[in-house]
């Protein structure tokens, strides 16, 4: 991988997970006895990076003290007084960093090894057409959770929200800090970036292959614990 530095967003109440969070953030519920942070980390090691920042807000004591004890190269950056939400956040982690260029990862989702040569793809597709944003989608068939709406559209690699958006974000992406250019550290929703560049036809998109497994709510945590 070229890109050097991975961010990990758990920063989240995990709302829809409750009971379950109202006293564990849902980074750290575990699935076949892996915790959702530890199974992003897995995949950040397989790709090869080194450097790893987390953003943690909701019960963030627990957050540190889960990567304090895996004694690895991890940083755990607090939104601050309030969340930040996933735009806020993300430039609050930026602004850490002396790199342009970022991987990012929700937790939300079960990342397995099939998804390493499809991230190592679309990082060589970012490069090689010096693209700022590229997002990992997949078709909401294939989605374990049947009830998932569409995000988005695509063709020939531009994601758009026009009508048949059949393209679910995975929860992966690479960005380039110079997109949060007119941006300041205050709460926003990285919608609000993507929205722009897709008025712009810049906001890119890489199709997935895989099997796509998110941990939305109760519902979903009761069925993958009783495979």
């Amino acid at each position: 991988m070229e890109i050097k530095t991975a961010l990990i967003l758990c920063a989240g109440y995990g709302k829809r997970l409750n009971p379950i969070t109202l006293n564990k953030p849902k980074p750290l519920i575990e699935i076949n006895k892996t915790s959702l942070l530890q199974n992003t980390l897995n995949l950040v090691n397989s790709l090869g990076i080194k450097n790893i920042l987390i953003n943690s807000f909701y019960l963030s004591e627990q957050i540190e003290k889960y990567v304090h004890n895996l004694n690895l190269n991890l940083k755990v950056i607090k939104d601050g007084d309030k969340i930040l939400d996933t735009g806020g956040g993300i430039l609050n982690l930026i602004e850490n960093s002396n790199q342009n260029d970022f991987l990012i990862f929700n937790p939300d989702t079960i990342w397995n090894e099939g998804y390493l040569n499809e991230i190592q793809n679309m990082e060589k597709f970012y490069f090689e057409n010096k693209i700022k944003n590229i997002l990992l989608v997949v078709e909401k068939s294939k989605s374990f959770d049947h009830r998932m709406q569409g995000d988005f559209s695509i063709k020939n690699n531009i994601l758009s929200r026009v009508i048949d958006t059949n393209f679910i974000f995975t929860g992966c992406q690479i960005l380039n800090k110079g997109i949060f250019e007119n941006y300041k550290i205050e709460k926003f929703s990285i919608n609000k970036i993507w929205d722009e560049m897709i008025l712009n036809k810049k906001l890119y998109g890489y199709i997935s292959e895989e099997n796509f497994v998110h941990l939305t709510d109760i519902q979903i945590y009761k069925k993958l614990t009783k495979i």
